[in-house]
């Protein structure tokens, strides 16, 4: 089952009982988003977009603490990591839906010693889909978290990607950071005017990501932008020119941040306290909509948990 928002001619199927992630978005019968293409039948990532709570992408292993050592078990087939999270495994509770929007619950959150409920609420007009992700902790003890969003885009030769950033983090075999903190950018990542991806894979988290990005995918189509304020991490995923999508994911913290030097982005959350992030898909530059307030951390008892 998803639940539809419409507004005007633009689209979105939300699907609760699949990690209340974006089935399908589509404006004016275009697709804003990559649903299912290049990817397994019946795999998770099988979605527009992807909700990651109560962290993003891997975790090499154990991992301190405020002295406590803390380990998460692998969670998806094929991994040997865990990875992502497991908001986007759970079905979530639908708490309120209306035409144009919906907020989705996630009560009972748990991977390792992550204790959590998430909160996600949709709002969708014609000119653009606003997320706002929330994560509060349940633990007994404070934990480093993180959130993020795993939306899928459409790839054709024509893709253009435009983003500033200050560096980036290379990997290993496995997909972890390879350096104790990011790199300059190769000569041929700047991405600072429209450029076409590259042919070969690209799995990259770019540090010091301004929070925004411009995607255009012919010289017809008004560009995407892709506003997440506060959010300073963007991974770009696309394993070679061929399949039908790239992954630009804005995420508070690189890969494997729990087992890097001060555990860069993570947030320290104590029982009842709240982190929230925002991302905005902006189709419509002239009358998109305000932006967004960066990440918030909030303790017990605040708006945010609601």
């Amino acid at each position: 089952m998803t639940l539809r928002l419409q507004a005007g001619d633009a689209v979105a199927e939300i699907a609760p009982e699949r990690g209340g992630g974006v089935a399908d978005m589509h404006v004016a019968g275009r697709p804003m988003l990559s649903a299912k293409a290049g990817r397994p039948k019946g795999s998770p990532f099988a979605l527009g977009m992807n909700l990651l709570v109560p962290f993003s992408n891997r975790i090499s292993g154990p991992f301190p603490f405020e002295g406590h050592q803390h380990s998460v078990e692998p969670n998806l087939e094929g991994e040997s990591l865990p990875i992502h999270g497991d908001a986007f495994q759970r079905p979530w509770t639908v708490e309120d839906q209306a035409l144009g929007r919906a907020t989705l619950c996630l009560v009972e959150g748990q991977i390792g010693p992550y204790l959590y409920m998430a909160r996600v609420s949709y709002r969708l007009s014609e000119t653009a889909l606003e997320t706002i992700l929330t994560v509060t902790s349940r633990a007994g003890v404070p934990l480093p978290f993180g959130l993020g969003f795993h939306p899928w885009f459409p790839r054709t030769p024509g893709t253009r990607l435009c983003f500033r950033a200050g560096g980036h983090w290379p990997q290993d075999e496995r997909h972890l950071p390879s350096t104790t903190g990011p790199l300059p950018l190769p000569e041929d990542w700047h991405f600072g005017v429209p450029s076409p991806l590259p042919e070969n894979w690209i799995n990259t988290a770019f540090s010091d990501w301004d929070s925004e990005a411009d995607l255009e995918q012919d010289d017809t189509a008004v560009p995407l932008r892709i506003r997440a304020p506060g959010l300073t991490t963007l991974i770009v995923y696309s394993p070679r020119a061929e399949p039908p999508f790239v992954c630009l994911e804005p995420v508070s913290h690189p890969v494997d941040a729990h087992n890097l030097p001060g555990q860069p982005g993570l947030v320290r959350l104590a029982a009842g306290e709240s982190l929230s992030s925002t991302l905005t898909l902006i189709w419509d530059r002239a009358s998109g909509p305000p932006t967004a307030e960066a990440p918030t951390t909030s303790s017990p008892g605040s708006a945010a948990q609601r």
